[in-house]
């Protein structure tokens, strides 16, 4: 697959392989559109081949290696195929972390991977950063397919609902300054309407990709509805970690995470600012009322973005992402999925 597009199989050995009935557990290496080397795993699940097939997206400082993570994976993979992932600057994988933007290209191409193994429905869940990235992911596909359309026409507004014009921050422009990783905007033009803001690279590459990464339901949990939120102790010692370069030291030999250096140039479109365009694509948002990262108002302003679409849930006495996510909500999620597939068509 070119360079171009949203993501490619594996470029790697295969650890595994496959079967005489189909796909069996596989450890492989996939390479991003940017042409970053992304780690990825696969557990095959219980259902037949062609089965749903959950892509999981882990947050920041995770990796697919993680306790956590494989917990989560472990639990889902009772109830269908699973692949697991590193994003950039994680883990085995190569690259460095943008902390957001370019890792909307490391999940297309774990996306893209996951239907190349034969599965016909994709369902997206991320944590955090994670799931900050699979909202943005299918909010991008949303707006290609909008801006497509034969009218020309986007069919969905191009400001967040809470009031604030897409690509903002409580209603002021997002400074590049303390940003998370530099980016710079291809210069190739893109037909039809005026888009919501500039797109970064990493979104130009999945706007202008094919269909192939695409995914039929969207999960995402803790996720931030903007950037550059300082309003917790967490999310100020974070700030620190990747915006001075002590704390990414810190973050390279305490954490296992590389991280980019420089500012976000242009900034990438927000969570908040795609929510409107994932749908028709089912849409299921879910926040911990104990978060200590992100207070209720980034999953509600997120469920406005979405509209009547985007299906919220607040769960009490929950902390944050995926240490706070035990088995019975990995299992009411996983049914959740089921049902609304199920419902879909998807």
């Amino acid at each position: 697959m070119s360079a171009t597009t949203a993501g490619s199989g594996p470029v790697g050995p295969v650890t595994e392989g496959t079967g005489a009935h189909g796909p069996r557990r596989a450890r492989a290496t996939l390479r991003a559109a940017d042409g970053v080397r992304i780690d990825a795993a696969y557990e095959p699940g219980p259902g037949p081949v062609g089965g749903p097939v959950v892509v999981l997206a882990h947050g920041f400082t995770g990796d697919l290696d993680r306790p956590h993570v494989r917990r989560a994976a472990r639990f889902l993979a009772r109830h269908a195929a699973v692949v697991t992932f590193s994003f950039r600057g994680h883990g085995r994988s190569g690259g460095r972390s943008t902390v957001g933007d370019s890792e909307v290209l490391d999940l297309a191409a774990a996306v893209t991977w996951a239907r190349s193994l034969g599965h016909g429905r994709v369902i997206t869940l991320g944590f955090s950063m994670g799931g900050s990235v699979v909202l943005r992911h299918a909010g991008l596909h949303g707006l290609a397919e909008r801006r497509a359309a034969p009218d020309g026409a986007v069919n969905g507004p191009a400001d967040g609902a809470d009031g604030t014009a897409a690509g903002t921050n409580g209603g002021r422009t997002e400074a590049r300054g303390g940003a998370h990783g530099a980016e710079t905007a291809l210069a190739v033009p893109l037909p039809g309407p005026a888009l919501p803001a500039p797109l970064s690279e990493a979104d130009r590459l999945v706007f202008a990709g094919g269909r192939a990464d695409r995914t039929d339901l969207v999960i995402a949990v803790s996720s931030p509805a903007r950037w550059y939120y300082r309003g917790t102790a967490p999310m100020r010692r974070l700030h620190w970690l990747v915006t001075r370069r002590l704390g990414r030291t810190v973050g390279r030999l305490g954490f296992r995470t590389r991280i980019r250096p420089g500012d976000w140039d242009p900034v990438p479109l927000s969570p908040t600012a795609l929510a409107p365009y994932i749908a028709p694509v089912p849409l299921l948002l879910v926040h911990g009322d104990r978060d200590p990262y992100f207070p209720l108002d980034h999953p509600r302003a997120l469920q406005r973005a979405a509209g009547t679409h985007g299906e919220l849930w607040i769960e009490r006495g929950m902390g944050h992402a995926e240490n706070a996510t035990g088995e019975a909500l990995l299992g009411r999620l996983w049914r959740w999925a089921e049902r609304t597939g199920t419902a879909a068509g998807a």
